[in-house]
């Protein structure tokens, strides 16, 4: 099974990696990585100025990739910024392609309507927000979304410092309010998961493992139910 990951920063990558490995080992997954979307993002570029173009051409070259595993059958983007240019390349695409919070989005929806959504990457917050909102309303769902950024959290980690990362993020997530789930919006947030469990009581969601089980379940092959020997 041939999967595209393509990732805007290079924090996402392990995690990415770490999740398939720990639940879908035979996958095989190749990367594809392009730091200046989240560069220019965050430096005040827009989708429409440009970037949604150049995620869409990514997304063709993913696809369009191929070798001993076969062809590409899925893509998962991991950088969280970019939801209506992922959604842009859902309408074209044959294949089944996952937004990076998506997964996680429908599983904390199960749990409650008060979700908290913790992130390392300013820019990500409002388009997850709106992300989350547009999926709660398509359920018919009333839900409140409860925003934590963990300021210093992704200079420590591009720093190579994880340990300050995650302890940066188990505390901006330790002031919660009463939430009913917590998302950690980001790839590279995933690494924290353990810290930030240790002061929140409620399920904390990662995106990376929701994500590959997600992809897992969209991938896995339709049975052939037809009786041996009946032709189709």
């Amino acid at each position: 099974m041939r999967i595209a990951l393509i990732h805007a920063l290079t924090e996402s990558v392990l995690p990415a990696r770490q999740a398939f490995r720990a639940l879908w080992p035979e996958a095989y997954c190749f990367d594809l990585l392009d730091t200046s979307l989240s560069g220019d993002l965050a430096a005040g570029q827009r989708l429409e100025d440009g970037i949604a173009d150049r995620i869409r051409h990514l997304a063709d070259y993913a696809a369009a990739s191929q070798g001993e595993a076969g062809e590409t059958r899925a893509l998962l983007f991991t950088c969280s910024a970019f939801g209506p240019a992922i959604d842009a390349v859902k309408e074209h695409m044959p294949i089944p392609v996952l937004r990076p919070n998506e997964a996680a989005f429908e599983q904390a929806l199960t749990l409650g309507g008060r979700i908290g959504l913790a992130v390392t990457f300013g820019p990500s917050f409002a388009s997850l927000r709106d992300e989350l909102l547009s999926m709660a309303s398509q359920r018919g769902q009333a839900v409140e979304v409860i925003p934590v950024l963990v300021e210093g959290g992704l200079t420590a980690l591009k720093a190579g410092n994880g340990d300050e990362h995650d302890r940066l993020a188990a505390e901006a997530c330790r002031q919660l309010p009463s939430v009913d789930a917590l998302v950690l919006g980001q790839f590279s947030l995933a690494r924290a998961a353990d810290a930030v469990r240790h002061y929140i009581d409620v399920p904390v969601l990662t995106t990376p493992s929701s994500a590959v089980l997600a992809l897992k379940s969209l991938t896995k092959p339709t049975p052939d139910l037809r009786k041996p020997g009946t032709k189709s």
